[in-house]
């Protein structure tokens, strides 16, 4: 997954985090494999506030994928496992810019025949330095299940 990101432009973390994830939150990340090579994940928890909720914090799809439906089947085999079972919304953060995210959770709203609402989140002034956009709350639910 680091090395994914590290090849992208995705926001880096450290190596641990990913490691943390998968040890820590093996039933809300996913990866998608080609032979031996991970060309897919996504990094997500369930905040121990809303069990009712599924966090994305991070996906990301090789570029060798891209336009193949990747990030959706991760999100759908995310929201079908046995540890999502309580799960009736998915949400992440995303920037302004990032388009090919907003429509990724767009459209898994449209797939499930349920809303997808964005909101205010992380202003942009609370990132050090000046180069973090604001990050936006999208919120897709209630899911059927």
């Amino acid at each position: 997954m680091w090395e994914l990101v590290n090849n992208s432009t995705l926001d880096q973390n450290s190596a641990y985090k990913y490691i943390m994830m998968c040890e820590f939150f093996s039933e809300t990340c996913v990866v998608a494999k080609e032979g031996d090579k991970l060309v897919g994940f996504v990094t997500a928890f369930i905040p121990p506030e809303q069990q009712d909720v599924v966090f994305v914090w991070q996906i990301g799809v090789d570029p060798s994928q891209r336009g193949k439906g990747l990030a959706s089947k991760i999100l759908n085999e995310l929201i079908s496992r046995e540890g999502c079972k309580d799960v009736r919304y998915v949400e992440a953060t995303i920037t302004p810019s990032n388009q090919a995210s907003q429509s990724l959770f767009r459209r898994l709203a449209k797939d499930h025949d349920t809303k997808c609402e964005v909101k205010d989140c992380f202003a942009e002034e609370l990132f050090p330095g000046d180069n973090h956009e604001e990050e936006l709350t999208f919120r897709v639910g209630p899911l059927k299940k």
